[in-house]
């Protein structure tokens, strides 16, 4: 129970996803305007890493490896998280409409997500089992909803801040995110 716990943490906040390892910067930066949107998002995402990792590490322990097939873990990994996203994307259009509209072209992104693909291919490096894989793909994408919702949250206020105008849109975007990374560093030392 230990192990699983300090899994999530380190996963969520020491080695978060975004701010330490710099994958899934696309939605990070483009879905962050708004912190419903980016709540939405955050959901998604959250749903189809601890899916996929599920199912990425029951078809790399249970097939591709006693098979002697791991060179091809990466398709299979791509193709089960297109599914995925998928599922998810009609699932949001027949039941939460208004979301769908506002994560717009974002929401297929998560397919292209490197983030996604990182669990997956973390997992099978870390060689962990399928509920630590669970367990670290929970707590990666918590940490990926923490860190777009924080920017959200920054972004809303910085809207009413007199920004100089070379900093105005996607300079001071980026500052934030930097300085976000740079407050994250302090967690390194935590586990």
């Amino acid at each position: 129970m230990k192990d699983l716990l300090l899994i999530a943490i380190g996963s969520a906040l020491v080695n978060n996803v975004v701010l330490s390892q710099f994958l899934g910067l696309c939605p990070f930066l483009g879905v962050s305007k708004n912190v419903k949107t980016s709540a939405g998002m955050g959901a998604a995402v959250i749903f189809v890493i601890t899916i996929s990792s599920f199912v990425t590490s029951v078809i790399y322990k249970g097939i591709l490896t006693p098979l002697n097939l791991e060179y091809l873990q990466t398709i299979v990994f791509i193709l089960v998280i297109a599914a995925l996203v998928q599922f998810v994307e009609m699932f949001l259009k027949k039941s939460m409409p208004s979301l769908y509209e506002a994560l717009g072209v974002y929401l297929p992104l998560i397919t292209t997500n490197c983030a996604v693909l990182g669990v997956a291919l973390t997992n099978v490096q870390n060689d962990y089992s399928i509920l630590e894989s669970v367990v670290n793909g929970v707590g990666i994408s918590v940490g990926f909803t923490i860190a777009i919702v924080m920017l959200a949250g920054v972004r809303e206020r910085i809207q009413y801040n007199d920004v100089p105008r070379s900093f105005q849109g996607s300079p001071i975007v980026l500052i934030t995110a930097g300085l976000m990374a740079i407050a994250f560093f302090g967690f390194s030392g935590l586990i």
